[in-house]
């Protein structure tokens, strides 16, 4: 009898023991990422590449500088270069012609210039690079730069004109100064004979007297 009380209130004592335990387990416990991390920023997308020439405008012979930005750190980047030659006039138009009248010649399509179409340059580590061209050929030149690593890529256009050439000296241009400088020096050279020659009838007309 003893021992039959002793097992029941060991189990009783077990039961209350056990009813706050298996109450605290059924409580939902929060969730350490929603209390503790703070809220992530939503992505951002990159930075547009860009590349500029510090001239737009330029004639036969000078040099540019080309500069791009924004592309990827320490990276090669490819430049292709596409001419868009200026347009012929059409059949039986007169040639486009400067302010001081003379002509412009116009670059044929199948030009081939020895300036480099494709070249490469090399960025720093803030994604930035200047590169340097001298076109050899006029007409609308368009740049475009992609970057190998990055996939980046940019573009910019350069207007080349002809080199302003100097009139032409020709044989009638030095035949009129000549001609003229001449008949003033044979009227100045009558002149000075109608001198003298007044003169001396001066002279001997006033001694007949």
């Amino acid at each position: 009898m003893r021992l039959s009380r002793i097992i029941m209130a060991l189990t009783v004592g077990l039961a209350v023991v056990a009813v706050p335990t298996a109450a605290g387990a059924a409580q939902p416990q929060p969730t350490p990422s929603a209390t503790t991390d703070p809220p992530q920023p939503p992505p951002y997308p990159p930075t547009a590449a860009s590349l500029t020439v510090n001239r737009p405008t330029i004639y036969l012979g000078e040099t540019v500088v080309l500069t791009g930005t924004n592309f990827g750190p320490n990276e090669t980047v490819d430049i292709n270069v596409t001419v868009t030659p200026q347009a012929a006039p059409a059949g039986g138009a007169a040639p486009a012609r400067r302010s001081d009248g003379s002509t412009v010649a116009m670059a044929p399509v199948a030009y081939q210039a020895s300036a480099p179409l494709h070249f490469t340059a090399y960025t720093n580590g803030q994604g930035r690079f200047t590169k340097s061209y001298k076109p050899s050929v006029t007409g609308l030149l368009t740049f475009t730069a992609t970057g190998r690593e990055s996939g980046r890529t940019a573009s910019t256009e350069l207007r080349v004109l002809h080199k302003k050439q100097p009139l032409p000296v020709t044989g009638d241009s030095l035949g009129t100064p000549m001609k003229l400088g001449g008949g003033l020096v044979g009227a100045g050279a009558i002149m000075l004979l109608l001198t003298l020659a007044w003169r001396r009838r001066q002279r001997f007309g006033g001694a007949a007297h």
